[in-house]
């Protein structure tokens, strides 16, 4: 899977988690060099200076607003947040919600002064997840198989197939683990691997072949209706 926080933009850093397959990151964008937030497959726990909130799975790009700020935040692995948060995907598409509206305030007002107070809150965030973690099921394994199946570029129908899934049952998993259903899943996570090609230098052309596309002017439309922007100037913002 493509980890899109692997690239050189100022003020941006990522780092592996402990919890297995999320990503720990910190952000202090400027207003010079932001960037639109891309749709992953992911969902995130963020802190920003006295603030829990989730963002929940993007369909769209999204711009933060407002004056540059310190962020933190842990992303999920694809599928594995709703069972850690305790929330349907889909009811947190495309959008950024406190978490205190998901989890009891006294709780949430205890756990964000722990991060407020922290020398380093992305490290105090990622405790609040790994605990969290620990008093939760574990995911569904199969979610795991199904984002590594279409994350290779298998087909949908034949995903289901592997699985041992019916379309119905497939769409309605997707729905609650990722927000979407499994085409639109298998569509960004094949824009986020065009992209971590063409960001290393693949030509265009190429980056559609290699990663499914039926040719570049197939990539470019992916491209303009996920991100918002044409390739080219998606790629100079970094």
């Amino acid at each position: 899977m493509a980890v899109d926080g692997a690239l050189a933009v100022p003020g941006y850093a990522e780092r592996a988690s402990r919890l297995s397959g999320a990503v720990v990151w910190t952000n202090t964008p400027s207003a010079a060099t932001g960037r639109p937030v891309l749709p992953d497959g992911c969902m995130d726990l963020l802190w920003t200076e006295g603030r829990l909130l989730v963002a929940g799975p993007d369909t769209r790009a999204y711009h933060p607003g407002g004056p540059p700020t310190r962020w933190a935040g842990v992303r999920f692995y694809p599928g594995t947040a709703p069972t850690y948060l305790g929330i349907p995907a889909h009811e947190l598409r495309d959008r950024r919600v406190a978490l205190a509206d998901l989890w009891p305030a006294a709780e949430v007002r205890r756990l964000t002064g722990r991060v407020d107070a922290a020398a380093d809150p992305s490290t105090a965030l990622e405790e609040i997840a790994l605990d969290r973690a620990g008093r939760t099921a574990d995911p569904d394994p199969l979610l795991r198989a199904l984002v590594a199946a279409l994350d290779a570029g298998r087909s949908v129908a034949a995903t289901a197939d592997e699985l041992g899934l019916g379309a119905r049952q497939l769409h309605r998993r997707s729905l609650a683990a990722f927000g979407y259903g499994p085409k639109t899943l298998a569509r960004v996570l094949r824009l986020q691997r065009a992209l971590a090609l063409a960001r290393s230098g693949v030509p265009f052309a190429e980056t559609a072949a290699r990663t499914g596309f039926a040719d570049q002017a197939h990539l470019a439309r992916d491209v303009r209706e996920l991100a918002g922007m044409p390739l080219g100037d998606l790629l100079a913002r970094g």
